[in-house]
C-alpha cells in the first residue's frame, strides 16, 4: 500500500455501455469511443477498459474497429489501454483475447472463475483461465484478475502456486453484478482481509447508483477504481450522466476531496508494475 501522504488513485473508465438510454450517449464506432476516451483522459482517467466490438456495440473476434480506435486514441493520449476477455459471449477462448493481439494493449481483465449473472452463468473454467493467462504472458500483457466471489482467491492462489500466473499482476474485485457477491461495504471488507498488504488492489461497482462504495475502497487502500458506461451511468439515485467525462470529473472531484491525489498515466504504470 503507499505511503497515506502520497496516496494516488488510477482511475479508469469503462466507456461502452450495453443497454444506455438517452438522454446518456453510449459510444460506438471507433471516432466516438476514441472521443470519450480522450475526453475521460484530460479529466483525469489513466486507464481505459475496452472490449473488442463491432460498429453495433456487440464483441467479436474482428480487432479491425478495436486497433482503429487505438490508433485515434493514440493521436492524442497515453492513457493505459485495458483488453477485455470476457463478456457473455459465443466466442472461443482465442476470440475472447484477441485484444492482446494488438501491442498497444498494456493490462488485460483475466477472469478467476464462473460466476452467476442473473439468469446466466459466466463461465470462466480453470483450462480457460491457463489459456488466457498464458496469452497473456506471450505478448507480455499484465493481467487485472478478476474477482466476483471470495473463492477466486483461492484460486489465484493456486495459479500463482503452479506458475500459471506471475508478478506483475494485481486485483479488481467486481461487485454488484446480479447474484453474484453484491455491492456491500461488508464484502469488500471480506475480501481485503484475504489479501497481503502489500497487494494492489482495485474496484469496479456494477449497476453503481452512487459512488458511496467508490468512497469506501478508496478509505480502505483502493489503487485504481473505475467508473464508466459499462457499469452504469449513474453517480446518485435517479442522477445519470450524458457522458463517460461526466462520470470521471466526479470520482476525479471526490478523491481530490478526500485528500488524495490522481495518477497521471506513467504513475499508474509504475503503481500496476508496467514496464
Amino acid at each position: 500500500m503507499q505511503n497515506e501522504r502520497s496516496r494516488k488513485i488510477i482511475v479508469a473508465v469503462a466507456p461502452v455501455g450495453r443497454e444506455i438510454n438517452p438522454p446518456s450517449v453510449n459510444p460506438l464506432s471507433p471516432q466516438d469511443v476514441a472521443n470519450e476516451v480522450i475526453a475521460c483522459a484530460q479529466a483525469g482517467a489513466s486507464m481505459v477498459h475496452l472490449h473488442v466490438r463491432d460498429s453495433k456495440g456487440n464483441q467479436t473476434e474482428d480487432i479491425s474497429d478495436f486497433s482503429k480506435t487505438l490508433d485515434l486514441i493514440r493521436e492524442s493520449s497515453d492513457i493505459i489501454i485495458q483488453g477485455s476477455t470476457g463478456g457473455l459471449s459465443t466466442l472461443t477462448l482465442e476470440q475472447r483475447c484477441v485484444a492482446v493481439n494488438d501491442s498497444r494493449v498494456e493490462v488485460a481483465s483475466l477472469n478467476m472463475g464462473s460466476v452467476n449473472f442473473g439468469e446466466d452463468v459466466y463461465i470462466n473454467r480453470l483450462p480457460d483461465i491457463r489459456y488466457w493467462a498464458r496469452r497473456m504472458k506471450e505478448a507480455g500483457v499484465v493481467p487485472e484478475l478478476e474477482v466476483f466471489e471470495i473463492g477466486m482467491i483461492a484460486t489465484v492462489r493456486n495459479l500463482v502456486g503452479e506458475g500459471t500466473i506471475k508478478p506483475p499482476y494485481y486485483f479488481n474485485f467486481c461487485l454488484g453484478a446480479h447474484w453474484a457477491l453484491p455491492a456491500d461495504p461488508r464484502c469488500l471488507f471480506y475480501l481485503t482481509t484475504m489479501l497481503n498488504e502489500d497487494i494492489v488492489w482495485g474496484l469496479v461497482h456494477d449497476s453503481m447508483n452512487d459512488l458511496s462504495l467508490l468512497a469506501t475502497a478508496m478509505g480502505m487502500g483502493a489503487t485504481m477504481l473505475r467508473v464508466g458506461f459499462e457499469d452504469s451511468v449513474y453517480f446518485a439515485p435517479g442522477k445519470f450522466a450524458k457522458t463517460n467525462k461526466e462520470l470521471v470529473e466526479r470520482l476525479v472531484s471526490l478523491i481530490y476531496q478526500v485528500g488524495f491525489e490522481v495518477a497521471e498515466p506513467d504513475e499508474a504504470r509504475k503503481l500496476l508494475g508496467l514496464s
